[in-house]
């Protein structure tokens, strides 16, 4: 979903930049007001316009469908499917596994958000390329 909104965003001539703020940067802020006060505490800390699209647009993105598609991924899940096709993986040496995290690495958000990041000083600077990240 942030992938997918940052590209509507850059394919529709908006600057990389603001495309990562709009759908990267600020989701901390969004998860930690709902961590902290639920959905409805979150929607009383944004603004009208940003609730207005929640209620308005946000359905018509997260429909049926998805809701459709993530039963399935829940069926498969336990049905034994999807530790099946898993573990197929593991014993094939991991080829789609490592090209999809590959892709997902070269995603130009990635290379936007390295260089953002690398300006604020504020950032907690981590390195957990080859290390299994622990927060």
């Amino acid at each position: 979903l942030i992938q997918a909104g940052y590209e509507v965003l850059v394919e529709a001539g908006y600057q990389p930049e603001m495309a990562y703020f709009e759908c990267l940067h600020e989701l901390k802020l969004i998860v930690d007001l709902i961590n902290e006060a639920g959905i409805s505490g979150m929607r009383f800390s944004i603004s009208e316009t940003a609730k207005w699209g929640d209620v308005k647009i946000g359905p018509k993105i997260i429909d049926a469908s998805v809701k459709k598609r993530m039963k399935e991924a829940l069926k498969d899940i336990q049905s034994g499917k999807f530790a099946k096709a898993w573990v197929r993986e593991y014993k094939g040496g991991y080829k789609q596994y490592n090209k999809l995290l590959k892709a997902g690495e070269k995603h130009n958000i990635e290379k936007v958000g390295t260089r953002l990041r690398s300006m604020m000083p504020w950032m907690r600077k981590r390195t957990v390329k080859g290390a299994q990240a622990a927060y």
